[in-house]
């Protein structure tokens, strides 16, 4: 995430002032889910680019990082992201939309061939999947009403939170003492926070901030912050057929942040830079 704290505190002053798009998506819809990318018999890049086609998983309703415009049309930080990537490497980028556990089933089975949607890399995800170099890097913070008295992640314990199982914001939830509840979304976490079913919720700092531009009148509040950014990369699955694809989407994220177009991204989807750690 962000290191830079000026910049993030900054940025809920600019955003409020500017018409962002909406937090609800429609799940499932997608530009053409693909079936199987069929991952078994041979190399994934040599598969990838006869079918002309590579197929990315995301949830769809994760702003700014992966949503529904006004019109309907999937966008996102992510999502132009994986456009990007797979424009460089010559083939059309489709995604497949669902629920955060179903996207890494999904990706274990060959389903999919990789997930854009703001995935973490953690030690525990390192052990099953080979993951690209960092795109983006992000900040995880805790979401309270304003009233809360929590300051910091160890006031956590023994509170309840809300976040997708299997999540990173889960699993640091749990680590800090938390008891947290499976939800589906991110819109959800906020529903059962405004009211007052859980203590608190985690999720990305830009996250929140999108949120507030869209509810300035939102009680809610940042009660504390992961010290350390999180790195955020695309997954894939741990196999000889996958190397030579990860050799080329690092080439290519190489390739966009040297031309500027991450940055470009992130300045349009966040307001600020979150693509150098």
């Amino acid at each position: 995430m962000l290191d830079n704290k000026v910049s993030r505190r900054s940025f809920l002053s600019m955003v409020t002032g500017v018409s962002m798009l909406g937090l609800a998506g429609c799940s499932g819809g997608g530009d053409g889910a693909s079936g199987s990318t069929g991952s078994e018999g041979g190399d994934l890049l040599e598969q990838i680019t006869e079918r002309g086609e590579m197929t990315f998983a995301t949830e769809g309703t994760w702003s700014p990082w992966t949503f529904h415009d006004e019109d309907g049309d999937l966008t996102g930080f992510d999502i132009e992201v994986a456009r990007a990537i797979a424009a460089e490497l010559g083939v059309e980028a489709s995604f497949a939309e669902g629920e955060w556990d179903g996207l890494l089933a999904g990706l274990d089975s060959g389903r999919y061939d990789t997930m854009a949607n703001g995935v973490s890399v953690t030690e525990e995800r390192e052990e099953k999947y080979d993951f690209t170099d960092p795109y983006a890097y992000n900040t995880i913070v805790v979401i309270t009403r304003g009233d809360s008295d929590i300051a910091s992640m160890e006031d956590l314990a023994g509170k309840t939170t809300a976040n997708t199982l299997g999540s990173s914001y889960a699993i640091l939830a749990e680590a800090n003492g938390a008891t947290n509840t499976g939800v589906d979304d991110f819109n959800q976490t906020i529903e059962l926070l405004e009211a007052g079913r859980i203590d608190a919720t985690l999720n990305d700092e830009v996250v929140f901030y999108d949120y507030m531009a869209q509810h300035p009148d939102a009680d809610l509040k940042i009660a504390a912050e992961n010290d350390e950014p999180t790195h955020v990369a695309f997954p894939l699955r741990r196999e000889e057929a996958t190397a030579s694809l990860l050799a080329a989407m690092n080439e290519a994220i190489a390739t966009l942040r040297e031309n500027g177009t991450l940055s470009e991204l992130s300045q349009e989807f966040f307001g600020i830079d979150i693509t150098e750690a």
